[in-house]
Formats: structure tokens, C-alpha cells, sequence
């Protein structure tokens, strides 16, 4: 995921074109490997196990590792050693560049060093970002005007973002927030979260992307954006949306859910609009209070 935010960052400020920045990308995923799969090659687990552990991720917003751990099939010594063999997203990044030709050494040591300084990150901070922390992505490429609901808004975006990553696909890039007096939705599916916090939230895209989202998130190839695609999408909200009342329940606020609805081209009222690319095109988060 940082691999995005710093890609971006190349590209706006030239040290790249968008093809190649693109083509780089796509050399990156190729060769980017996850912990379950780190964990099988290395023999300490097997592949029953680590698909366990991603059932286990539908109910538990917890790190793969984490829960792995808990569930016995890994120790922490084992994590770390995983962890320290994976390669950092944007080095494998600058590897590509470097490759390709597109970007000498000495270039991306500048761009690294300039970046930092731009964002004033600190090396606690870059250690987190390297490692794809997404609370932490948040929190400094997420821009959001101090209010009562600035807190939770990010708690809820870094938790669907990580959602995203879990069950989408994993190179997922956002960084801004738009607060709206009124919005037009295109194809959305939409859940209220109701009692001392009442949120309205939508999943709102174009309908081939859409319809993209369903498809995956159901492991079925969907051509229509009827009642399947629907139950789909709304499910990825729900399953998100039910471990952010899990999270607040374990804070000492009770929360329910409405079920979810879907619906094309209606105007909603004030809210925050996060807009998020994916490799295929962009959906939108949209958060309401009401």
C-alpha cells in the first residue's frame, strides 16, 4: 500500500511518467508476497491453516499474524522472522524503476530524503508506513478538519481500507477527504449504524466498477448489478461495518445495524466523501451523520 502513496508522490513530482510509474507497479505486484504464503514456504503452516486464518479475518479485525498466533499455528519469534525476510513495497518499487531504467539510485535516495522532509515523518513513523501500517497511512495522508466526528471517521476509513486490502485487492491508494453539503450518488449500496453514534454509509461507484467489487468480494463473475451484485457489495459492507461495532463494543458503546439498501442516482445530504482508487477504477466511501 505505501508503494501507492510514494509512487504518487514520484508522479507528481516528475520524477516519472504515469505509464511508467504503471508499468513499475505492475512489476512490484508480480513478485510481492504475503505472510500466509511466507508462512507456508517456510513450513510453518500449511495451506489449510493459513485459509483458516483468512475465515478468521471475516469476523476479527486482526493482522493475519496476530491471529495465527492466537490460534496456535505460529509463534511470535516465527512472525518476526517472516516479516524481516519480506521486502518493503516501495523498495521493490525503486528496484523496478532502477531496472527499467526509469530512475538511477542517486535519484531515488533524493526522492526518499524530499519525501520525508514534504510530510515530515519521523523514522518511527517511516518504519510503519514501510510496513503497510494502514492506521498510520491514514493519519498523515488523510487530511480531515479537527471536529467531534474527526476521530472516528479515520477509525472507521483505515479499518474499511483494510478491509479493502483483505478481501479486494491490495493496492489500494487514497489521500483526501471532501466534506459535501450535498452528493449524487451513482450505483450505491448503503447501512445505517444507529444509537449513541448514527452513521449513514455508502459504497458508491460507477456500475462496471461496481460490479467489479461484486465480483470479487463473491468469487462469482458478475454481469449485471442486480440482486447477487447487490448482496455482494452490501455484504462487504455489512462484514466491515459489523467489526466496527465489535471494535466499539469492546470501548463500552453498544451500536446496531439497518440492513443495507441499494440505489442509483440519489442525492444525499451532508457528508464526507473519500474517494479511493484501485487498480481496475475508483469507488467512493461516503460517511454521513445523522
Amino acid at each position: 500500500m505505501f508503494s501507492q502513496y510514494f509512487g504518487q508522490y514520484l508522479l507528481n513530482e516528475k520524477y516519472l511518467t504515469r505509464p511508467q510509474l504503471e508499468s513499475a507497479i505492475e512489476f512490484q505486484k508480480s513478485v510481492r508476497l504475503k505472510l500466509g504464503v511466507l508462512a507456508i514456504n517456510a513450513g510453518y503452516m500449511n495451506s489449510e491453516q493459513a485459509n483458516a486464518v483468512h475465515q478468521m479475518q471475516t469476523k476479527a479485525d486482526k493482522r493475519f499474524g496476530e491471529l495465527a498466533v492466537e490460534a496456535g499455528y505460529l509463534k511470535e519469534e516465527q512472525i518476526e522472522e517472516l516479516l524481516s525476510s519480506q521486502k518493503f513495497g516501495h523498495l521493490l518499487l525503486a528496484q523496478a524503476l532502477i531496472d527499467k531504467d526509469y530512475m538511477t539510485l542517486e535519484k531515488f535516495e533524493q526522492a526518499i530524503y524530499e519525501y520525508r522532509k514534504k510530510y515530515d515523518i519521523s523514522d518511527i513513523q517511516f518504519d510503519a508506513l514501510q510496513r503497510d501500517d494502514v492506521d498510520e497511512i491514514i493519519k498523515i495522508y488523510v487530511n480531515l478538519e479537527e471536529d467531534i466526528y474527526s476521530k472516528e471517521i479515520k477509525n472507521y476509513i483505515a479499518l474499511f481500507m483494510r478491509n479493502i486490502i483483505r478481501f479486494i485487492d491490495s493496492e489500494v491508494y487514497t489521500n483526501k477527504i471532501l466534506k459535501v453539503e450535498k452528493y449524487k450518488t451513482k450505483c450505491a449500496v448503503t447501512q445505517r449504524i444507529k444509537n449513541s453514534i448514527n452513521l449513514q454509509i455508502y459504497i458508491n461507484a460507477e456500475e462496471n466498477i461496481f460490479l467489479k467489487i461484486a465480483s470479487i468480494y463473491s468469487g462469482e463473475e458478475l454481469d449485471s448489478v442486480d440482486e447477487m451484485a447487490k448482496d455482494s457489495v452490501g455484504e462487504f459492507l455489512n462484514l466491515t461495518n459489523g467489526l466496527y461495532l465489535v471494535a466499539m463494543s469492546n470501548r463500552g458503546v453498544e451500536l446496531d445495524m439497518e440492513p443495507q439498501t441499494l440505489f442509483f442516482e440519489n442525492i444525499i445530504p451532508s457528508a464526507y466523501v473519500i474517494p479511493i482508487e484501485l487498480p481496475f477504477g475508483k469507488i467512493e466511501l461516503i460517511i454521513s451523520y445523522l
